[in-house]
């Protein structure tokens, strides 16, 4: 857009005011590189997201000059990013759920000559449909086994030109396009974002969803269990408390020997373990001996009334005694 022009053709000029307009109504302003975009991606994604995500492309002069006009803190900074040609991204959710999204709605995509394999190329057994000549110097190129039956090249087996990671030549790629196999795995990836007047770069935007799912779950458990250790009750925590406190209770009723209705079985059998040990540490004599020493000693004891008949015949002699004294 020219200064020095005082008209511009309509729709440029209609897609000026919606770059004046949105990032106003929106809380997120999302940038796309087009060069890493095919158009076979945007129009299932325009589709999916037309409730929550406004998509607009639009080249970076007609860019350049609304966001120069729009007093957005940050906006700038987003301008300076601006090459060639640009889809933005309208939306008020979070970039990086947005970012989630869009790598959750990945197509598949037929090859291009110098593409990687995002997947082991597998070329099934099949009629292709495609009549004999020059396509048979094709198949046999890429080591792909082929036969001519009823008019038609038949694949006999199952073949893998390319593995993942691979790249993929431009013969290959024709060949696979003709047989409509698609190995390239697309999706779109936001280069920045622009939230809450912070300015999100690409790797910034990145989530690694499992990784973050994995420490959330961690970090929970550790404040339960840090909850449970400071006995501080939540009601994820309650019936883990009262069952270490009503176990903790228990121990202290056993341990310090106060009966009650749960703890006098194991109290009474502690008390007759510490007597059983007590018991074992006695002197040999202080258990065995001493017992059959008592029973000797009692038994004379009987004998006593014995010796009383002899007393008597010597107070009945007594009296025989007085005559002789006359």
């Amino acid at each position: 857009m020219h200064e020095n022009r005082t008209e511009y053709p309509k729709k440029k000029t209609q897609m000026y005011q919606l770059l004046q307009d949105l990032p106003k109504k929106y809380n997120v302003t999302a940038l796309v590189r087009m060069e890493k975009v095919r158009g076979s991606q945007l129009l299932p994604l325009r589709k999916k997201l037309q409730n929550e995500v406004k998509i607009v492309s639009i080249k970076d002069k007609i860019a350049r000059k609304a966001f120069e006009k729009l007093d957005i803190p940050g906006i700038k900074k987003l301008k300076e990013k601006l090459t060639g040609q640009c889809l933005f991204m309208f939306t008020n959710m979070s970039p990086f759920k947005l970012n989630v999204l869009l790598g959750k709605n990945k197509i598949m995509l037929a090859a291009r000559g110098g593409d990687i394999a995002s997947v082991d190329v597998v070329v099934p057994p099949k009629n292709t449909g495609i009549a004999p000549g020059p396509m048979l110097t094709e198949f046999k190129e890429n080591k792909i086994p082929t036969k001519i039956d009823q008019g038609t090249i038949w694949i006999l087996k199952e073949t893998t030109p390319v593995k993942k990671g691979e790249v993929v030549s431009t013969r290959l790629a024709a060949l696979l396009g003709k047989l409509d196999i698609k190995p390239i795995e697309a999706g779109i990836v936001l280069n920045s974002a622009l939230s809450e007047s912070v300015l999100f770069t690409e790797e910034e935007l990145v989530v690694d969803v499992e990784k973050f799912r994995e420490k959330l779950i961690q970090a929970a458990q550790e404040a339960k269990s840090l909850s449970i250790e400071i006995a501080y009750i939540t009601p994820d925590n309650a019936e883990q408390l009262i069952s270490k406190a009503a176990q903790s209770a228990r121990s202290l009723s056993i341990e310090s020997g106060f009966l009650t209705d749960e703890t006098k079985e194991q109290i009474l059998q502690k008390a007759h373990g510490q007597a059983q040990n007590i018991s074992s540490k006695l002197p040999a004599e202080a258990t065995t001996d001493d017992a059959p020493a008592e029973k000797a000693d009692a038994e004379p004891k009987a004998d006593a009334p014995a010796d009383k008949p002899d007393a008597e015949p010597a107070k009945a002699d007594a009296p025989a005694d007085k005559p002789d004294a006359k």
